[in-house]
């Protein structure tokens, strides 16, 4: 019994740190994503924290992105065809774990959003 009590140190020395996800802010507006180029790293823990600082609803939509993330199986359900909804004046987070390295384009897909230039890039490397 002393042996493995004495033993519990070590394995705990050995095993893995969980590393802490990286929060990373991300704010809507009218007609702009703030920033408009958001940089993971590959396999890195994050929390995306969106908040529209506007009245009306925006939406962040990546659906490559996502579909390639690792999303949390608890904020699954905030996506929505590739996307997720932020209504006016509200902050919405996902935690995720980036996935492989590449460009992954955003937009907002509420009429004319996108073409008045609420679009944007997540660069994984």
């Amino acid at each position: 019994m002393i042996g493995k009590a004495l033993l519990i140190p070590f394995a705990c020395a050995l095993a893995a740190p969980v590393q802490a996800p990286e929060t990373i802010a991300i704010t809507l507006a009218n007609f702009r994503y703030t920033p408009e180029t958001i940089a993971l790293r590959q396999g890195q823990p994050y929390v995306l924290r969106f908040t529209n600082a506007a009245k009306g609803g925006h939406d962040f939509v990546a659906r490559e992105f996502f579909a390639a993330a690792g999303v949390a199986a608890e904020d699954r359900a905030k996506l929505e065809d590739g996307g997720i909804e932020v209504p006016g004046r509200t902050t919405v987070g996902i935690r995720l774990t980036a996935p492989p390295a590449g460009r992954y384009p955003v937009h907002c897909s509420h009429f004319l959003h996108s073409t008045f230039g609420m679009k944007g890039m997540i660069v994984v490397s």
